[in-house]
């Protein structure tokens, strides 16, 4: 027999699918809800139309919080850092939040401030792999080449030794 979801049911588990950590993935979400895949994301679709919702509790059509800029998170750690939890609370419900994510982006703040340029290097470091490889891939080509070369003078040598030079007649 089919389960029915009440509406704020359905609306929690697609506001955990918008908020979720990039490693964990909406089938593993679906899993733990006690869903399936195909539920949920039939649930992501009638939000995003409009077709689910509830008049109470509006839902944000903002980005999902792991999309937000550096910027935007620093804000957010900032407007609550001083409020009560009460307050805290409103206002995570205000911006699709959770306080938890909140929290996580602090201690990634402090602990890792060198990440700033993290994407940047990540970048570089990308290019420059690629270089070496076609690098690398362009010395072999030329050392083929020049043994190759070798090898055809060697020969000519040979035979040069054995059927004469055509330069001494």
């Amino acid at each position: 027999m089919r389960k029915k979801h009440t509406q704020s049911f359905k609306l929690q588990a697609v506001e955990k699918a918008l908020s979720r950590s990039e490693h964990q993935t909406l089938g593993q979400l679906a899993e733990q809800l006690g869903i399936g895949y195909s539920t949920l994301t039939r649930w992501m679709l009638e939000v995003k139309q409009g077709k689910l919702a509830e008049e109470s509790a509006p839902m944000a059509k903002s980005k999902r919080p792991v999309d937000w800029t550096a910027q935007e998170k620093l804000q957010a750690i900032l407007d609550t850092e001083r409020l009560s939890e009460q307050d805290k609370g409103r206002y995570c419900r205000q911006k699709g939040l959770y306080s938890q994510q909140i929290e996580q982006w602090k201690e990634q703040l402090m602990s890792k401030p060198q990440n700033n340029n993290e994407q940047q290097y990540k970048a570089q470091i990308k290019a420059l792999k690629e270089e070496n490889q076609r690098l690398q891939k362009e010395l072999a080509r030329k050392e083929k080449a020049l043994a190759e070369a070798a090898a055809l003078m060697v020969l000519k040598k040979k035979a040069q030794a054995l059927f004469g030079s055509d330069e001494e007649a």
